[in-house]
């Protein structure tokens, strides 16, 4: 089978959109199928043979972000010589609309994921009054999708209640096998440099953003420090348009010793930063699949989450973590409850058996038969449509 993956951004930005993507691409190419991506352009992008890239309006918007040019010629041109059997499109928005254009013209089948609450994200662009159109956008968007996947049961659940015009398939990001395989000694110099002595290590991966929710983080780890002590760190993994304002805060709040800002890290050494840390503490009400909550499952750190659309298909109370409601002071109470009880042995267990059941080759397997199914449907109502323009040409010749 021969896929085209179309999205509006790619590494090097960093995000849950383009981790999912060149994880479900490569473990496609594994199973034998072949997939090209269509992303836009980037400043510092690798070339690779498996990826076209077309123009970007604007590069380095927020924390490295490119707005793509879905108008690219070069789109269709690389479409249209590589007689592909299936589009995947992971947005309905700009290259949405291309992809549509190129399943209508060139007859071939059109699936689409659901990843993100757009409406969450709109202020980026200046465009916050479309959030109460999105859910209409979003649905008349797959009338003219085969397939739609939700990458969680909530999020199936919240497209089923926008009524989609096409049938819901759940399939999460996957986890490939070297995150189940953190290094050691790697994990034991981050824990030595970044704990600098301190009993407990903490950590969080984001973009430093708004909807990220960091600003509760930080305000959770004042009440720890004033109840528990500053015997702890907490590593801020990643980078973004919020940081600046965050170090201010932590320094009005009087923790900036206890937090450290990391920076940008690979992803492939996210493990390592997990491993390290006794818990991962996550705070954002945004996300639409937690990745992050399952990579630091994989590497036997139990994660503190909100309750939210992201967390309540991952994290199971007492198994691998614990969810709270949005309250600062109950947030912090768990964490020290799990420090004072020593659950975290029993809490990396259950993180380990939870992400074991997320492996990348079962999901990209499942993949395919959603496109298998995505084509048969295509098929079956192209045949549909002949035979009612037959039946008119009979009408008409009668």
């Amino acid at each position: 089978m021969k896929i085209a993956m179309m999205t509006n951004n790619y590494k090097p930005f960093v995000a849950g959109v383009p981790i999912s993507i060149e994880r479900l691409s490569d473990s496609l190419r594994r199973l034998g199928h072949e997939v090209v991506v269509f992303a836009p352009s980037y400043d510092e992008q690798e070339e690779e043979t498996d990826v076209v890239r077309y123009k970007a309006l604007i590069r380095g918007v927020s924390g490295g972000f490119s707005v793509p040019n879905s108008l690219d010629l070069e789109i269709e041109r690389q479409f249209r010589e590589g007689n592909f059997d299936v589009i995947h499109v992971h947005h309905p928005m700009m290259i949405g609309r291309t992809a549509r254009y190129l399943s209508w013209k060139y007859h071939v089948p059109m699936v689409f994921t659901y990843h993100t609450r757009y409406e969450q994200y709109l202020h980026y662009i200046g465009l916050s009054k479309l959030k109460r159109i999105m859910p209409a956008y979003v649905r008349s968007y797959t009338k003219h999708c085969d397939m739609v996947i939700a990458p969680t049961p909530l999020m199936k659940e919240y497209l089923e209640q926008i009524q989609p015009d096409a049938d819901i398939r759940v399939l999460p990001t996957g986890l490939p096998e070297e995150n189940f395989v953190p290094e050691e000694e790697k994990s034991l110099h981050i824990r030595q440099e970044m704990a600098g002595g301190k009993r407990h290590l903490f950590c969080t991966v984001a973009r430093l953003a708004k909807e990220k929710n960091l600003i509760f983080l930080l305000n959770c780890m004042k009440i720890l420090k004033d109840s528990f002590g500053n015997d702890f760190k907490l590593m801020f993994i990643g980078d973004g348009p919020h940081r600046s304002e965050l170090e201010k805060r932590a320094d009005k709040l009087g923790i900036r010793d206890e937090i450290v800002f990391v920076g940008k890290v690979p992803n492939r050494e996210i493990r390592n930063y997990c491993h390290a840390s006794d818990l991962f503490l996550f705070p954002s009400l945004s996300e639409t699949q937690g990745i992050v909550l399952l990579e630091s499952m994989a590497a036997g750190t139990p994660v503190i989450a909100l309750r939210a659309t992201g967390t309540q298909d991952v994290v199971i109370n007492g198994k691998n973590g614990y969810m709270t409601e949005v309250s600062e002071e109950e947030f912090t109470k768990k964490l020290m409850d799990i420090l004072e009880k020593k659950e975290i042995d029993v809490l990396r267990h259950g993180a380990l058996a939870t992400a074991h059941s997320y492996s990348s080759m079962q999901i990209a397997k499942d993949a395919a038969l959603v496109y298998a199914q995505a084509i048969y449907k295509k098929s079956e109502r192209q045949q549909r449509h002949r035979n009612r323009n037959r039946n008119k040409d009979m009408v008409y010749l009668g």
